[in-house]
């Protein structure tokens, strides 16, 4: 049988699918300290929990017509929050992938303070490249490129086909190209032919 609590939450889930922002706002201050609190016990850092908190409650608001009433928000909540804390480390992993792998060739060619600020320069405008690819090109890219995955296993993981991630690879590299070349000076254009191979 239904505790008064889960039928009020059930009628504000109700109101929040029809766009209701005071149902909404009244979720948010039921659950938002408790969900920074477990957020920031995993992440270890208050400006990141505060930032995930946030992406899970406009993920909410997104998504406030899917939710289904019927069923524990508690945990639809703290499972949405699950996914995001594992996104956030997946990304911080894959960043740090990237910026190993730049250093090591840029290490091999370069010696001095000027060269590690093209380097730092180089990682910044690469990293900003690849979030502007559409999202299933970046994962492939990420994937294929950072990861280094193959064909196949990024096949299975996705569910494309080894063609289809070919020209997901391919656009991708020409975008990334082409973004970095619209943003280079002539002591950049070092690094891009430097990294040419990987690109």
């Amino acid at each position: 049988m239904l505790q008064a609590g889960e039928i009020n939450e059930k009628i504000l889930l109700e109101k929040l699918a029809g766009g209701d922002a005071a149902a909404f706002t009244v979720l948010y201050e039921k659950y938002s300290l408790k969900l920074y609190a477990n957020i920031l016990r995993l992440v270890k850092c208050e400006d990141t929990a505060r930032e995930l908190l946030q992406d899970l409650f406009l993920k909410i608001w997104e998504l406030r017509t899917q939710i289904d009433p019927e069923r524990s928000f508690r945990s639809f909540l703290y499972k949405m929050a699950g996914n995001l804390v594992y996104d956030h480390f997946r990304k911080v992993s894959r960043d740090k992938k990237l910026s190993d792998r730049l250093l090591y060739v840029l290490e091999g060619q370069y010696s001095h303070l000027e060269e590690a600020v093209i380097y730092n320069e180089s990682l910044e405008l690469i990293n900003a490249a690849i979030a502007r690819l559409p999202e299933m090109r970046r994962r492939v890219y990420v994937l294929g490129k950072i990861e280094g995955k193959s064909y196949e296993e990024i096949s299975v993981q996705l569910g494309i086909s080894p063609s289809t991630i070919s020209d997901h690879i391919v656009k991708a590299n020409r975008f990334i190209k082409a973004y970095l070349n619209s943003r280079t000076d002539v002591a950049f254009s070092l690094v891009i032919a430097l990294l040419g191979a990987d690109l």
